[in-house]
């Protein structure tokens, strides 16, 4: 839930005058750090002044309205699968979209995975979605009753310590601690801890303090304390510790009054990310005019739509037909690969079957992955059946690719990734100027380049 981070409150950093920077020694990944501890007085001032800034100050958000126990479990596992890499008002519209269409686990049993593909369609990270279906499935199926503990609820497929913490503790209140990148901060800060935040005993040693913060009589509002201050007050850049509650226990604040060499904002220290690997794709927005040669309002056509495998980038999304690169592609190049898929995935020839009305480069469009940084070049191929006939794709084998046609209303009214919903963006802005351009013109056969 780290991107709730992006939500900040305007405020005054205690130092904001530019000062030098100087290399910090990190705090060893053995012995002292697996010795940090919050002592006594120190956690039972957190957690009172903790509980009393949330009590007046939290955020109304729909999952925290939802007060049937059982209802609560759901509603808090589906909003913390969103929250992932997700801002908090971005989720909210699809929580309570996601909650009116599924209200409880049992309704979410029911829906088929392109259902939730479609609702999910802009959050990212699809495989959030899928995971969410086969746990809710799974539940139904061993009889409906919602876990309770860490434990049983790690056994549900997608459910990691975070979420399985989160949920325990906020809607069946159990003392166990949960930590995202939000805690990590506040902690960090809280005990000057310089080590790599990403290295496994110094998350182990996150999870440990969190788990002597965590209040046994209010662990959920306690949790959620946590995770609202580093989202708001204790933020990444600009934190507001003139105004945070427990700012007499944060040792980094303490430790910049007394030194202009050190910055709350230091800490936790920032961990140089993979380089994402460069991609690039042939996409090819394939539109099948009916009967008349005529582009425009008024005409009658459908586009072509591939669902992509079940397994990795993308499982079971549908996208306009397109080919994976080696490399930069020239136009030639670009078309040669996409007829090459047309008629080894469709059996579409199209010298023989059908008649190029147009064949028209859009564009390029970068889509960014977390991994991946995927160079898009678009084109938009209207093709019409030679002789009036309709076009029949005809399987060659059991690998075969699935796909659908869809006329525009539907497909702008579907649920497609923002990458497909940024491509067909594309086309429709490019018909639009030509429309404006060429009005009530039927175009000719051609290929225009």
């Amino acid at each position: 839930m780290d991107a709730m981070g992006a939500e900040k409150k305007t405020a005054i950093s205690p130092k904001t005058k530019k000062r030098p920077r100087v290399k910090r020694k990190a705090v060893p990944l053995s012995g002292d750090i697996e010795d940090i501890c919050f002592n006594k007085d120190e956690t039972l001032q957190i957690r009172a002044s903790l509980l009393e800034w949330y009590d007046e100050n939290q955020r109304d958000l729909p999952w925290r309205r939802i007060s049937e126990r059982d209802k609560r479990g759901y509603a808090v596992w589906v909003s913390e699968v969103m929250l992932q890499q997700t801002r908090v008002s971005t989720v909210i519209d699809y929580f309570n979209r996601w909650m009116n269409k599924w209200p409880t686990l049992h309704h979410l049993a029911q829906a088929s995975l392109e259902e939730v593909n479609e609702m999910w369609a802009g959050l990212g990270y699809y495989r959030r979605a899928q995971f969410l279906l086969e746990g809710a499935k799974e539940l139904a199926e061993g009889g409906g009753s919602f876990p309770e503990t860490v434990s049983d609820l790690r056994k549900i497929k997608g459910i990691g310590e975070y979420t399985a913490g989160a949920i325990a503790s906020i809607a069946f209140k159990k003392a166990v601690p949960v930590v995202d990148g939000n805690v990590v901060r506040v902690i960090s800060r809280l005990k000057a801890i310089s080590a790599n935040p990403k290295n496994a005993a110094t998350v182990e040693t996150f999870w440990k303090l969190a788990g002597q913060l965590v209040d046994p009589c209010r662990p959920g509002d306690f949790n959620q304390a946590l995770m609202e201050l580093g989202a708001t007050l204790c933020s990444l850049s600009n934190p507001g510790c003139a105004a945070c509650p427990i700012s007499a226990q944060c040792h980094v604040l303490s430790l910049s009054r007394q030194s202009e060499l050190v910055h709350v904002t230091d800490y936790p220290i920032k961990v140089v990310k993979a380089k994402q690997r460069r991609e690039f794709s042939a996409v090819s927005v394939v539109e099948i005019l009916d009967c008349q040669e005529t582009m425009g309002p008024q005409s009658s056509s459908k586009f072509i739509l591939v669902k992509r495998p079940n397994e990795g980038l993308l499982a079971g999304l549908w996208e306009f037909p397109s080919v994976l690169l080696e490399k930069e592609a020239d136009l030639a190049s670009r078309r040669k690969a996409i007829d090459n898929f047309l008629q080894s995935s469709f059996n579409l020839d199209l010298k023989e079957s059908t008649r190029i009305v147009s064949r028209e480069d859009i564009g390029e469009y970068v889509h960014v992955f977390s991994h991946i940084r995927l160079k898009m070049y678009v084109e938009l191929l209207v093709l019409h059946p030679k002789g009036n006939r309709s076009i029949d794709f005809k399987k060659r084998d059991k690998e075969s690719i699935t796909w659908k046609y869809v006329d525009s209303k539907n497909l702008g009214s579907m649920g497609l990734t923002s990458g497909v919903r940024k491509v067909y963006s594309m086309v429709q802005k490019h018909k639009q100027t030509e429309q404006g351009t060429i009005p009530e013109r039927k175009r000719k056969t051609a290929v225009r380049r």
